[in-house]
């Protein structure tokens, strides 16, 4: 099921335009229709809200949420007023235990179909609900609204805002960035983008504000990540025990203090309140707008929830919309679902006029600029050593449908877009393959895997040689594609030649299955990669199936021995953004294993 909401009758108060654009509600009509014949139409049409005279203790439907760790406490609060108020769903008092959770880490659990021991979620952003789908054989989970937000901003100690001209001064994303990594007196801190939406939401805006700047913004931003990356910790509770704990000329002189930090307004809002007068901070509003957290109420695994229970989450989530609940999540330092400020709040966490804090909010990125920014993250921070492995079967030469172009030719221009992403300190080398390219093998190595800043004959470097190398790939007439051979020799290579440090990959594109009958089996392939894979030099395979004719699964479960994974895409100009976000994946999970 998509975002769905209770009947009008039982929804929140509307809270105008911006809100309108921020539901996205699919009504739950099936959930209705089965509430009118169980209960009966009158009940139905009440929205089932009756209040029965059964004990609570007896009748209380008990629910768990998760809920990331800064909104769990004004949940919580919420969900015990709810307990104390005996307020009924369907007759069954609401018995809802709050329970902290990373957003991440719930992600990452649901992604990898781990069984949840909760009914709702709660995280602190709507990019956690795509990485929770991962590749679509996760838990299923049903966002419905979003009941809180809080922007994302930057912060100082007061000595740094007053250098940088706070409050009057305004700046765009990559402005504040600029100005404040210009100086050696202001050390910026910022979470892991992999694991925190504030520090992926920050930099992704940082990203978009440098693109309308013109000029080489992708490597501003890498510069700007490998910045942040030596300042990094590993959640937004760690980035603020990093800023210096008072005015002092040792606190903020000391290299491990921070001056200013990626932080949402309410971790800011939350700051202000325990910090004595010289530990408050100012929040800096860049003028290109704000993006928001946006805490959507989240439904997991909905069709193993009984009746009651469905309805019983909904009700609350009604709860946690209505002017009482506002009031309490305001008394936290959160805004309302809209993102509209609210002057008690903003003033708290360290804003004040004229800092655009009240203008709207920026557009929420797209699902796949934030993959694309993600992938650049993971290879910008631990620098990456990829050997592009590319299928070159006469099949390549087939039609794109709607584009005038083969496949070859659309791989190609996406290849060459992905190459402009990574830095100078990226290795990457190319292979192609179709049978009997070169002699009695399948495969022919056409690019050393080097350094990208490397020079090259000619007095260019290894990136342009590279991107003609890429230009220059063509189908082979009647080949066929010899995958197995290919796989094996292109990751013995990429094993034997393994860097220390740096992120190591096989990335193979093919746009279908082994065709090569002289070829290795694929036992022998698969036992072979077993005893090659080594979780201390992982180097995994990033295998993507191109078009129809392709065989994922095939490729999926070879990559899968080697800790990485398969990916589809029916149009090849699909496959930068697959990269970045096979890269991330893998990054992740080589993390995950390494902890």
């Amino acid at each position: 099921m998509g975002r769905h909401s209770l009947p009008d009758a039982y929804a929140p108060e509307e809270r105008g335009e911006a809100s309108s654009r921020r539901r996205r509600r699919t009504i739950a009509i099936a959930t209705l229709l089965v509430l009118a014949v169980a209960t009966g139409a009158g009940v139905a049409v009440k929205g089932g809200l009756l209040s029965f005279s059964e004990s609570c203790e007896d009748s209380a439907v008990r629910l768990s949420l998760a809920a990331s760790p800064d909104i769990a406490p004004a949940v919580r609060e919420i969900a015990e007023q709810t307990r104390a108020d005996e307020v009924t769903s369907d007759g069954h008092c609401l018995d809802v235990e709050v329970v902290a959770r990373d957003s991440y880490k719930v992600a990452e659990a649901l992604a990898g179909g781990e069984a949840p021991d909760f009914q709702v979620w709660l995280p602190d952003s709507d990019l956690w609900l795509d990485r929770a789908k991962g590749l679509g054989t996760g838990i299923p989970v049903s966002p419905s609204d979003s009941i809180a937000s809080s922007p994302v901003a930057l912060a100082m100690v007061p000595s740094a805002a007053g250098r940088l001209g706070w409050p009057e001064k305004t700046y765009s994303w990559a402005e504040l960035v600029a100005t404040t990594l210009g100086t050696e007196k202001v050390r910026l801190g910022a979470a892991d983008p992999a694991r925190s939406a504030t520090g992926l939401l920050a930099l992704t805006s940082i990203g978009g504000s440098s693109a309308q700047q013109g000029g080489d913004s992708d490597t501003r931003v890498a510069e700007t990540a490998k910045v942040l990356a030596e300042r990094m910790s590993d959640s937004d509770a760690q980035v603020l025990e990093t800023l210096a704990r008072s005015g002092s000329g040792a606190e903020e002189g000391n290299p491990k203090r921070n001056q200013a930090v990626l932080i949402s307004e309410q971790a800011a809002f939350a700051h202000n309140a325990e910090a004595a007068d010289s530990g408050r901070l100012n929040l800096f509003y860049p003028e290109d707008g704000t993006p928001l957290l946006d805490y959507p109420y989240t439904l997991v695994d909905e069709e193993k929830l009984t009746l009651t229970q469905s309805r019983a989450a909904l009700r609350f989530m009604t709860l946690l919309n209505d002017k009482g609940s506002r009031a309490v999540f305001a008394r936290y330092g959160f805004r309302p679902a809209d993102g509209s400020a609210e002057d008690t709040v903003v003033a708290s966490a360290g804003a004040k006029s004229p800092q655009p804090y009240a203008t709207s909010a920026a557009e929420a990125p797209s699902a796949k600029q934030l993959q694309e920014m993600l992938g650049m993250w993971t290879i910008t921070v631990q620098s990456a050593r990829l050997t592009t492995v590319v299928d070159a079967s006469g099949s390549m030469s087939t039609p794109v449908p709607g584009r005038g172009q083969s496949r070859m030719d659309v791989t190609k221009e996406s290849l060459i877009q992905a190459l402009s992403q990574f830095t100078p300190d990226d290795e990457i080398g190319l292979w192609e393959f179709a049978t009997t390219l070169d002699g009695t093998k399948d495969y022919r190595k056409l690019m050393p895997t080097r350094r990208l800043g490397d020079p090259a004959q000619g007095g260019s470097t290894h990136r342009e040689k590279l991107s003609a190398a890429f230009a220059g790939l063509q189908p082979v007439p009647g080949g066929a594609t010899g995958l197995y051979d290919t796989v094996l020799a292109s990751y013995e290579e990429a094993r034997s030649t393994y860097v220390k440090g740096k992120f190591n990959a096989l990335v193979l594109l093919t746009d279908g299955s082994n065709q090569d009958e002289d070829g290795i089996s694929r036992s022998a392939l698969t036992s072979r990669l077993k005893e090659l894979a080594d979780p201390e030099r992982p180097v995994p395979i990033i295998a993507i199936a191109v078009g129809p004719d392709a065989d994922r699964e095939e490729v999926a479960e070879i990559a899968r021995i080697t800790g990485g994974d398969g990916y589809e895409v029916s149009d090849p100009a699909e496959i930068q953004a697959v990269i970045f976000q096979a890269i991330m994946t893998a990054g992740q999970n080589g993390r995950a294993a390494q902890e």
